[in-house]
């Protein structure tokens, strides 16, 4: 086998033990086979167009139309002109795969199904990338060394995502695979690595079989030193969880104790992604014996950490889960009307969340598996990769009915839980807490400021829901929300946490699922498109109690009759009276309009007729601002020879009142002006000739007149001066000669010379000489840098 050949089944190798590291991601992983043999494909067409030989951008290209037809081949036959080709219909059938991949991302917890087409295109199509790059650095242009980091890229992809374990086990696979190129490159390069590593021959009579073995031991010392680097390293360095596959995720305790800790990262990556998805996919069916399905949340964790720019789940202590009942929920009297009520779920079984959705809060579970308690939130959290994935489990929960003048007369929390939920950054913005007191003017109890929240956001406030809008973040993210007044659940949930904080009402926000759709047969169906946020506040004597301040969305809790902050509040259950004797003939806007569907949009009141039309569904200002950067992309792309050209000119020519030198650099820089406008015109400039005889081909071949002639020839005796004279004479005027040589040049050429000239000048080559001299400039610097040792290393080799 030949060199090269030899070095393009090294390069694949180590692409195929690379991608190893995306195993543990996708289940099953029979998508590796696929991808290998696709990636020898594709590596095959590169070593058979080096032979004939085609030019390097061609081998590339070559790769790349065959890696696109491999593509289309497996993923988009049905689309594809001939099952092969493809056009218009494979290139959107590849763009829905990705989008839904990204769908699948962002829903599924590792390890991810591979049925999903989506997710395979990724693994498939990036595995081809990644093995294109490094075959074309380290076959196509022999450089194997750079060729490490696209596999690099490759590898962090994999640990960024994977949940551990055997990440250790991946790395040796892919730096094998790195270090067998780098040996296959030859030993030529390795060899000069130094003597450091590969020392010298031991006897005389050993020379050439020490030369001979020296790149091999070489290799060898070098993988095993940085090797040992890259294992001990890690020790020293703070472990971080967390992945973007399962956002919900959190590193649990092990063992099968009661202690152990919960340490979870942000569970809302993949909340907008859920909202947004075409398909309303079924999560879990729901039965229930509740009598209000419009209460039925099913909550999966809280949020209570708020650093300023999110809010994210504590570290928490976790036990076993508690036998038969769980304890009281926190903050919950015995004089709170309550019912216990028993709920079935049945999740699906591409749905994979490791953390259990249940109604809050839960009074008992029974469920299979791996599950342990968080006291505080009152959540189960799977451990040892334990998920929901078709999981049926039964919770008991309590449907907590407390009274509006239960929830006004609450006492003040106890002075901990006041402190930790009460908890603000400095770098908070002031304006939410501003808002927060201009909204709540008036209340007369943190009941009635919670009120006033919910009606400002949900009614009255001007916000619009938007499940397009960016989470953000940031210490300024909730300070936007507030200004542009637009955003989804998370904004809503986070904005009114926020502000009840700053109000001194403790504060947190829950993730899960709003109520669902009824069904036929009487179970409720929730889709991914329930996914929701929502805030929860406390009130001593009730505990955790459910807001919902996004307007659209869920349904207002019973307790939040209150239709304007210090308005007298009415118990929910007792019938409302009306404080007029006599029906009027118009019903008021109280008796046919409830807060439920103020909060829908539902109400034809004055306060609706007179929010602003802000254009509907017409393109955003942000829309039309990135299709006017992107016109100015198209259009300066063109233009910009002619624009570097007209700036040359100014810079040349002495613009902005910049003042003139007569002699020296001036006067070889005006000559260059001189002759790229004879270049742009048509008259191309000859570096063989002397300055005199190249001001006679301008006069000769631009058609000047005597005046323009005699222009020319003054410039190039001024340079003439300049590179030969000992002492240069100085020569006043040369700026204005060459105005008028060039103005003379113009006048002689044709208009489409002329048209020619501005649009598409010649002379623009001139970046690209730049560019390349820098380049040589450069390499030729690395190459002075080396070490004199390697050079001595080579000469004692």
């Amino acid at each position: 086998m030949s060199g090269r050949a030899r070095l393009a089944v090294c390069a694949w190798a180590a692409t195929v033990m690379a991608a190893c590291a995306l195993l543990p991601l996708v289940d099953p992983a029979t998508w590796i086979l696929q991808a290998a043999v696709l990636l020898a494909v594709q590596s095959g067409v590169g070593a058979v167009t080096r032979r004939v030989p085609l030019a390097r951008p061609l081998t590339v290209a070559a790769q790349a139309l065959v890696a696109l037809l491999l593509l289309t081949l497996v993923f988009a036959r049905q689309q594809a002109v001939g099952g092969v080709l493809p056009g218009p219909q494979a290139f959107q059938h590849f763009g829905d795969l990705l989008r839904q991949g990204g769908d699948d991302i962002a829903r599924y917890a590792i390890p991810a199904p591979l049925e999903s087409e989506g997710i395979r295109l990724m693994l498939v199509g990036g595995v081809l990338v990644i093995g294109l790059l490094v075959d074309t650095l380290a076959v196509t242009f022999r450089s194997a060394a750079p060729a490490g980091l696209p596999l690099l890229a490759l590898y962090s992809v994999a640990a960024g995502l994977s949940e551990g374990g055997a990440d250790w086990l991946w790395f040796l696979v892919a730096a094998a695979g790195y270090l067998m190129l780098l040996l296959a490159e030859g030993r030529d390069r390795l060899s000069q690595w130094g003597r450091v590593f590969g020392g010298s021959p031991r006897t005389p009579g050993a020379v050439d079989q020490g030369r001979a073995l020296a790149p091999v031991r070489t290799g060898r010392r070098i993988g095993a030193f940085a090797l040992g680097i890259a294992l001990v390293v890690p020790l020293a360095l703070p472990a971080m969880d967390g992945g973007l596959l399962d956002g919900a995720r959190g590193g649990v305790g092990s063992g099968t104790g009661g202690g152990g800790t919960i340490s979870a990262v942000n569970p809302l990556v993949s909340l907008r992604d859920s909202l947004n998805v075409d398909e309303n996919r079924e999560v879990l069916s729901v039965q229930t014996d509740s009598e209000d399905l419009s209460d039925l949340y099913l909550r999966i964790v809280s949020l209570d950490d708020f650093d300023g720019s999110t809010w994210k789940p504590s570290k928490r202590h976790i036990t076993g889960v508690p036998d038969g009942t769980f304890p009281t929920p926190a903050g919950l009297g015995p004089d709170i009307r309550r019912t216990e009520i028993r709920t079935m779920v049945a999740a699906a079984d591409w749905y994979a969340q490791t953390w259990l959705p249940m109604p809050y809060p839960p009074s008992g579970v029974r469920v299979a598996g791996n599950w342990r308690y968080e006291p505080v939130g009152m959540t189960l959290v799977g451990d040892h990769g334990q998920s929901t994935r078709g999981l049926t489990y039964e919770v008991r929960s309590l449907s907590v009915q407390p009274t509006a003048q239960q929830l006004a007369a609450a006492p003040q929390p106890p002075a901990a839980l006041l402190r930790e939920y009460t908890a603000l950054p400095d770098s908070l913005p002031e304006v939410v807490s501003r808002t927060a007191r201009e909204v709540t003017a008036g209340a007369a109890n943190p009941y009635e400021q919670a009120v006033a929240l919910q009606e400002y956001f949900a009614v009255d406030g001007g916000f619009e829901y938007d499940t397009q809008v960016k989470v953000g973040s940031g210490p300024d993210a909730i300070a936007t929300f507030l200004k542009d007044k637009e955003g989804f659940c998370v904004h809503f949930s986070f904005a009114m946490a926020a502000m009840a904080r700053t109000l001194g009402i403790p504060a947190r926000v829950a993730v899960g699922f709003a109520p669902g759709a009824p069904q036929a047969d009487g179970s409720v169906s929730v889709g991914l498109r329930d996914a929701h946020a929502w805030p929860e506040l406390y009130f001593e004597g009730v505990g955790w109690t459910r807001f919902e301040p996004t307007p659209t969305r869920g349904s207002v809790p019973p307790y939040t009759v209150a239709d304007r902050p210090g308005s007298s509040v009415p118990d929910p259950a007792q019938p409302s009276r009306s404080a007029q004797a006599e029906p009027s003939a118009a019903p008021s806007e109280s008796a046919v309009c409830s807060p439920q569907d103020k909060k829908l949009g539902a109400c034809a009141t004055e306060s609706a007729v007179a929010v602003p039309v802000t254009g509907g569904d017409g393109p955003k200002w942000y829309a039309l601002l990135a299709w006017a950067l992107a016109g100015m992309v198209v259009l300066l792309v063109p233009l910009a020879p002619m624009l570097w050209r007209l700036r040359a000119r100014a810079a040349r020519l002495g613009a902005h009142g910049r003042a003139e030198a007569d002699a020296g650099p001036h006067t070889l820089v005006v000559w260059q002006e001189l002759t790229d406008t004879a270049w742009d015109l048509g008259i191309l400039p000859e570096e063989s000739q002397t300055t005199r005889k190249a001001a006679a081909r301008i006069v000769r071949l631009g058609g000047l007149e005597p005046a323009a002639a005699a222009a020319v020839h003054r410039v190039a005796d001024a340079v003439e001066q300049v590179l030969y004279a000992p002492r240069p004479r100085p020569t006043a005027g040369l700026t204005q000669d060459v105005r008028l040589a060039t103005a003379g040049l113009r006048a002689a050429a044709g208009r489409g010379a002329r048209s020619r000239a501005l649009l598409a000048p010649r002379s623009a080559v001139r970046v690209t000489w730049a560019a390349s001299a820098r380049w040589a400039a450069l390499k030729r610097r690395v190459t002075a840098a080396r070490p004199v040792w390697r050079r001595t290393s080579d000469q004692q080799g």
